[in-house]
């Protein structure tokens, strides 16, 4: 009876899910299509009709594609649970493995075989999103080379930094009682910060290179901006990204006392020093405004829910029968539970995804405010321009699909933000 309500309930949140994600999809297709022979009148001495109609199609490609490639995720996810394949990959690995690796041995394959399995259903999608769409709209400077190149290395550090610390989870499930989850949670929190410490220099450099910031005017302006918010970093950098895409960005990465600031080639290329400034303004607003740590105390919070709940449900037949999957008689079924898990939780969670977009919308409006008394606001405002431009972001989203999915508020409500301490 448990399992067969589990059963209902998935199946009635994947349609429903499906079914939003179709409207809103098409919503913002219909939005911005039927606006895309018009610039907006804020931006009409700004933006070129050419431009805003670049955006226009990007996104509306962008969002076919995403049609096609959400109908695949749900048949995929029904052909991992329901249909059976999660159930024939555990049965195949653990009747091969089991008796000459052990339990954890066996566990740890499962675990790889699913992502492995997993990387190649999805690797079709990632190649025609770069290679076709990135490309015809100028943005993708990615060879074949250097993408099999990032998918090996990708594969060695996946299995370098995934498999310890899966190993390490799937131990404290089995030998830590009821309340393993909690020490399973917190194994998974301080992995989570080593990670936030060590990806600036460890993991970083293995796919980019990055450059002390030589430009010493830049340089200068960028530290005496950091000194006025009373910000340290542990040095600027360049990253070459324009290696693999002509999209730009700048960002701060690390944790503590190995926080590094930096700026993508293309964004320095594109930019004024003035609105480098202000860029940077904005995202030293975001620590102004602790809103790193708020995201990390809200994601260790729902990591913990997210552990509970599945030390729960973990130790339920109903769970594995519910979806699909026959639970391990003579072998451990932590790993199973795990991927169980993995693969149904994002289905549920999605309902509460515009709550989470509400948040991070009235963070980038407080660092934009930040950055107005810190920099310029006018640099700031001609910044945002730029890069809405040159990365082809539609001016014209559908107001609806903005509250459900946008974490960054649109361009024209920012910049009336801007303008109102002005004023």
């Amino acid at each position: 009876m448990q399992s067969l309500l589990l059963t209902s309930c998935f199946v009635a949140a994947l349609l429903v899910s499906l079914a939003l994600k179709y409207w809103l999809a098409t919503r913002q297709m219909r939005h911005v299509s039927a606006h895309r022979d018009r610039v907006p009148t804020a931006f009409a001495a700004t933006i070129a009709l050419a431009a805003h109609q670049k955006a226009a199609d990007y996104t509306l490609a962008k969002g076919r594609f995403g049609l096609l490639s959400t109908a695949f995720g749900a048949a995929v996810l029904l052909g991992w649970t329901l249909l059976g394949g999660l159930d024939a990959l555990n049965g195949t690995v653990r009747d091969a493995l089991q008796p000459r690796l052990g339990d954890m041995g066996y566990q740890l394959a499962l675990l790889a075989a699913f992502a492995l399995a997993a990387g190649v259903l999805d690797a079709p999608f990632e190649i025609y999103s770069t290679f076709r769409i990135e490309q015809r709209f100028g943005f993708n400077r990615m060879t074949w080379k250097l993408y099999l190149a990032d998918a090996l290395k990708g594969l060695v550090v996946g299995a370098v930094v995934g498999l310890p610390i899966a190993a390490l989870i799937l131990w404290i499930m089995g030998a830590a009682g009821a309340l393993w989850w909690l020490w399973a949670w917190a194994a998974w929190m301080g992995f989570n910060l080593l990670i936030l410490v060590l990806y600036p220099t460890v993991i970083a450099p293995l796919f980019n290179k990055f450059e002390p910031l030589a430009d010493e005017s830049l340089k200068a302006r960028v530290q005496a901006l950091m000194a006025r918010c009373g910000f340290t970093a542990k040095g600027l950098f360049v990253m070459d990204g324009s290696r693999r895409s002509a999209h730009a960005n700048a960002y701060f990465t690390g944790f503590g006392a190995a926080k590094r600031v930096v700026f993508f080639d293309t964004l320095l290329s594109k930019l004024t020093p003035s609105e480098v400034e202000a860029v940077l303004a904005h995202e030293l607003g975001h620590f102004r405004h602790r809103h790193v740590l708020k995201r990390i105390v809200a994601m260790f919070g729902i990591s913990l829910a997210g552990f509970a709940l599945l030390g729960w449900m973990s130790g339920q037949a109903w769970f594995y029968a519910g979806l699909g999957v026959e639970p391990n008689i003579g072998a451990p079924n932590d790993a199973l539970a795990l991927l169980l898990f993995l693969l149904v939780a994002p289905v549920f969670g999605f309902f509460i995804s515009p709550l989470l977009a509400q948040l991070s919308r009235r963070h980038e409006f407080q660092a934009d405010a930040y950055a107005c008394r810190q920099a310029s606001g006018a640099d700031l405002a001609a910044a945002l321009l730029k890069l809405h431009e040159d990365n082809a972001a539609t001016l014209t989203p559908d107001p609806v699909y903005v509250k459900f999915y946008y974490s960054h508020p649109p361009a024209s409500e920012r910049l009336a933000a801007m303008a109102r301490p002005a004023a």
